[in-house]
């Protein structure tokens, strides 16, 4: 009998997929069990790490943080390889930022003291914390016991009888209106009837939708009432403080990469159709038959015994959405943005998961400010608007900027200014102009800080629109549950379906399509560490499998 290695293809040389790699490679390498390749459809590797530069500082296009140094694998990573020192400066290399440095104003340059922002800060942390299941009646002590008792309210008021299809934004809405109640009158702010008719309760509100909007940039919500209330318990973090890395994220991915030889990442490969088998084809040899057919963009094919699928959740949803004609195989399709998509089509049950989870966008913006003098002048602003349907707003601010919390230097003493935009107003700002988005960003910051430097320069990311991602990050969204990101992950043909042989005829191809990435990981969705815990656990899905059954097909 002829042996034939198992061929695995790995989509996608992100976080995940390269992962999956190295731990394939390294762990049967010596044993040369597998042909392994990773396809990646872009020019380079990395996925939605993209480590770049910027007025001669090192940045983050895409993932920025380790969330949590303890037991962090990333962290583990950085560590081994000594990326967490550099001589040259590194975005946010001081940290996220500390209370020192934060500037509240409100729009038309009122300074907001702490008597009005820190009572919001605190009840707002607090909410999330009871969301997320960290704040009880066990832990609330002092005066966070009154924001626990508002918590409670919030979520055993008449709208909540049923925890099902709630959101973290009606959630909190229903917390600040317990607040308010809890709060006997609502005087105007000492100072503030020059400064548009701001009142106390207008200034809250206002504060209050600062964090909402910061909250939209960590999860990805456009929308938080779109941000599933229930699930929001069973997200983990790792513990200990959260940091940026010293030689950039890329450093990590080219430490995880760098084992792997010349030729098996193959940059360039964007993957049109995946044809998989869901029967048993009598008619071909099962020593040298591979059940999965890749179609590539440049026309070419390729076979596979196994494929690690792990582009992110927004192509999978392009793919289940888009229409394509199965029998057209040509390689020279003008329309790229189809995408990818399966043939025969996914099954139903990972159709609806695909469907239900949520997949925003969020994007950064840096700004170089002109003047060399403004180096340390520019403070950690934190920003509170008017709403948008207030008569009263500054009308040259544009629409765009409105929801936008924080704008502040990378790190003390930059010149460098960092934003994050979420949902669309993070699709807004891909389609504008950088002579757009500096008169945008000018007129706002003219408005809280009259007296601040001009800017010259502006680099924006554009995750949304990018065909191979057309979005940021994952989360549970309403309708959804942290079950559907367990169904994510779920490989096909399901293994129940190839133990069936009720006509005698068993499935003999299993394993063919495997899912990681970030959305296929229950609770660290949206990291990059959910990302690499998932291509290990794919790859180590395959050497059990190989350690069972053997390597050859029988």
């Amino acid at each position: 009998m002829v042996v034939k290695k198992p061929k695995i293809v790995i989509i996608g040389a992100g976080m995940a997929g390269l992962t999956a790699a190295n731990k394939l490679y390294t762990s049967t390498a010596s044993k040369d069990l597998f042909e392994l390749i990773v396809v990646e459809g872009g020019t380079r590797i990395g996925g939605r790490i993209n480590t770049s530069e910027f007025g001669g500082d090192k940045i983050e296009m895409g993932a920025t943080w380790i969330h949590g140094i303890g037991n962090s694998p990333i962290h583990k990573i950085a560590q081994q390889t000594n990326s967490l020192q550099s001589s040259q400066p590194w975005e946010c290399m001081d940290g996220n930022n500390n209370d020192e440095s934060i500037i509240t104003i409100s729009e038309g340059g009122f300074h907001l003291q702490s008597s009005i922002v820190d009572p919001i800060s605190k009840l707002f942390k607090c909410l999330m914390d009871y969301s997320q299941g960290k704040l009880t009646k066990e832990s609330a002590k002092g005066e966070i016991s009154s924001y626990y008792k508002i918590a409670t309210k919030a979520s055993s008021s008449s709208n909540f009888d049923s925890k099902k299809n709630l959101s973290i934004g009606s959630f909190l809405r229903q917390g600040l209106d317990s607040y308010f109640e809890s709060m006997k009158e609502q005087e105007e702010v000492k100072g503030c009837e020059d400064w548009n008719n701001w009142n106390k309760k207008l200034l809250q509100e206002a504060v209050f939708a600062m964090y909402e909007n910061t909250e939209r940039t960590y999860t990805s919500a456009g929308d938080l009432e779109s941000l599933d209330y229930e699930a929001e318990s069973e997200y983990r973090m790792f513990p200990g403080e959260e940091i940026t890395i010293a030689k950039g994220y890329l450093s990590i991915i080219e430490s995880i990469a760098s084992v792997l030889p010349n030729g098996l990442v193959q940059l360039g490969k964007k993957v049109k159709k995946i044809e998989w088998q869901t029967q048993k084809k009598s008619d071909y040899d099962d020593h040298s038959f591979r059940p999965v057919k890749l179609h590539f963009y440049d026309g070419s094919v390729m076979y596979a015994d196994h494929v690690i699928v792990t582009v992110s959740l927004g192509v999978l949803k392009a793919s289940i959405s888009h229409h394509h004609d199965d029998d057209d195989d040509d390689g020279d399709d003008e329309d790229e943005k189809k995408g990818m998509f399966f043939c025969p089509k996914l099954p139903s049950f990972k159709v609806e998961a695909i469907s239900r989870l949520g997949f925003g966008v969020v994007n950064k913006l840096f700004i170089q400010m002109n003047d060399e003098n403004s180096k340390g002048s520019f403070p950690f602003l934190q920003m509170v608007f008017h709403s948008s349907q207030n008569e009263t707003r500054d009308k040259k601010i544009p629409w765009w900027m409105r929801k936008t919390a924080t704008l502040f230097p990378i790190y003390k003493n930059s010149s460098v200014l960092l934003s994050w935009f979420a949902g669309e107003e993070a699709l807004e700002l891909e389609s504008l102009n950088d002579e757009e988005i500096m008169n945008g960003v000018s007129a706002t910051v003219s408005n809280f800080l009259p007296h601040s430097s001009s800017i010259s320069k502006v680099l924006k990311s554009k995750w949304g629109k990018d065909p191979l991602f057309l979005g940021s990050y994952s989360y549970v969204a309403v309708g959804s549950s942290g079950e559907d990101l367990d169904t994510m992950a779920e490989p096909l043909p399901l293994m129940k379906d190839s133990n069936n042989s009720s006509n005698g005829n068993s499935f003999s191809y299993p394993l063919q399509i495997l899912f990681a990435g970030e959305a296929t990981h229950r609770t660290h969705y949206s990291t990059t560490h959910g990302a690499y815990f998932s291509g290990l656990r794919e790859a180590n899905r395959l050497l059990q499998h190989y350690h069972c059954v053997g390597i050859f097909n029988n």
